[in-house]
């Protein structure tokens, strides 16, 4: 997200409240803004359309339908996008442009392809097994494929530094799905289930499509490079298990909830838990917002920090190198503990306005009951995330793996023996998940600052690395040489 601090220090740097909000609504529209737009939108149509009134049926296939194809649209775009970030990165800082269309098609093949591989062995087995409609099971085959392509894509998009034009689309996309729907509920009389799913699809594929062509219009050169494009998933393999055994470990507590008495089973496809889904959504929406704080307080603070050093290194004397060293990992340190304190100020707000609302809406009994471990899970769990993003900083590939794979595989077994709690306490594989994943990150940051400087200058080689038959051991001959 770099490239929006100079931004946020202008609107920040006036000092009023009204600049304060505006600010933090600047980095939401950023961050999580596309999320809000998509569950606005679907709560709109539900209220609009009379979604209450639809069939028990219909609207557990309608829900589960939405639920996977969110799900495994963003299990799907994981292994691939953290390298082609890099990728473009590196392709960026060279200012070889011309190389950023072949990253984008290699990239977008490999989206598509395993995408593909699992949604269509699952749409056949809905078809065939489920019985669900034909046109149903298509539109919801089209719809995750169009929203595979928009999480893509934001990538790019993302890296421009084009964050506006991101919200816009999705708002757009949606504006499109909701006019779709009640033209067609309202008009046409089809029905209200397929008409939603219907709409988004069409709402994410147009995001898409606008999406791909801004993309295709700011890079109009093609170098056709692809192998190099491959060869830096060789080269940084680890940044596809960081990533996926991240975006897994977000869900895998539900996935082993699905297979518990909370599980529901709809057309003999489409597994979940309701109950469980439906506190995890909570607990997430109460600590979303501490990836607006996150990033909002790097790109001000520690990223000015981290320049600092990197021309200290670059251009400056030893002491000036320490002294941009220790600053540094001070404002690292202050970041994670302002995120911390600001984060539990608003999670106690959000969790308490929950417990007094939520009744209201119609959400308690063994939701609210589940919901407070959870909530204290994702609390965690940001702030993991956040000390994976400072490892990123430092190139610390192996202190990432460490932390998402230790925080997947604790929170799945953590899931699997806290299924035999009581409710209050099902959320507590992902607390253990995230706080051992936190412990991890929290070690290797402390381990790059004691280690620091030997990455950055013994990192390095005085002659280059060849592969080929061993010289002899014998470098002098005396008698020769007499």
């Amino acid at each position: 997200m770099a490239g929006i601090g100079v931004r946020l220090n202008k609107i920040y740097g006036k000092g009023s409240i009204a600049m304060n909000l505006v600010g933090f609504g600047y980095s939401m529209m950023v961050t999580v803004a596309p999320m809000f737009v998509v569950i606005g939108n679907i709560m709109l149509m539900s209220i609009v359309l009379g979604y209450d009134k639809l069939g028990y049926a219909q609207r557990n296939l309608f829900s589960a339908t939405v639920l996977y194809i969110f799900i495994f649209g963003l299990l799907t775009a994981s292994p691939f996008n953290a390298v082609l970030s890099r990728y473009l990165s590196d392709v960026i800082y060279d200012e070889a442009y011309e190389d950023i269309m072949p990253c984008y098609y290699t990239g977008l093949f490999l989206n598509i392809a395993l995408s593909c591989l699992l949604g269509i062995p699952f749409c056949v087995w809905e078809y065939f097994v489920g019985e669900v409609a034909l046109h149903y099971v298509f539109t919801g085959f089209c719809g995750y494929i169009a929203l595979v392509l928009v999480f893509y894509s934001m990538l790019y998009l993302s890296v421009c530094k084009d964050y506006s034009k991101i919200s816009l689309y999705f708002f757009g996309g949606m504006v499109l799905a909701f006019v779709v729907a009640f033209v067609l509920v309202k008009v046409f009389n089809a029905g209200l289930s397929y008409s939603m799913l219907f709409a988004l699809s069409i709402g994410f594929l147009l995001t898409a499509v606008l999406e791909m062509s801004t993309i295709r219009r700011y890079f109009k050169k093609n170098s056709n490079r692809y192998k190099k494009v491959f060869a830096y998933f060789k080269r940084y393999w680890q940044l596809v298990v960081v990533n996926f055994g991240y975006t897994l470990g977000l869900y895998v507590h539900n996935f082993v909830f699905w297979d518990t008495r909370l599980k529901m089973v709809v057309a003999d496809s489409f597994v979940m838990a309701p109950v469980y889904d439906m506190a995890t959504c909570l607990a997430m929406f109460t600590n979303i917002s501490a990836t607006v704080i996150f990033i909002s307080r790097v790109e001000m603070h520690f990223h000015e920090r981290y320049k600092m050093y990197s021309e200290a290194v670059t251009g400056g004397r030893w002491q000036d190198i320490q002294n941009t060293k220790d600053r540094m990992f001070r404002q690292l340190s202050g970041e994670l503990l302002n995120l911390v304190r600001i984060q539990f100020i608003i999670s106690v707000i959000v969790y308490l306005v929950m417990l007094v609302f939520l009744p209201r809406l119609g959400f308690a009994g063994m939701t609210l009951r589940i919901y407070p471990c959870l909530a204290a899970g994702y609390f965690i769990l940001f702030v993991m995330y956040a000390e994976i993003i400072f490892l990123y900083y430092f190139n610390d590939l192996t202190g990432a793996i460490l932390t998402s794979v230790s925080f997947c595989l604790v929170t799945f077994l953590g899931s699997l023996a806290s299924r035999n709690l009581t409710e209050l306490w099902y959320g507590l594989g992902l607390v253990a998940g995230s706080f051992t994943g936190l412990a991890v990150a929290y070690a290797r940051l402390r381990w790059v600052e004691k280690h620091l400087d030997v990455h950055i200058f013994c990192k390095g080689t005085l002659f280059p690395v060849e592969k080929g038959k061993r010289p002899e051991a014998k470098v002098y001959d005396k008698t020769r040489h007499a």
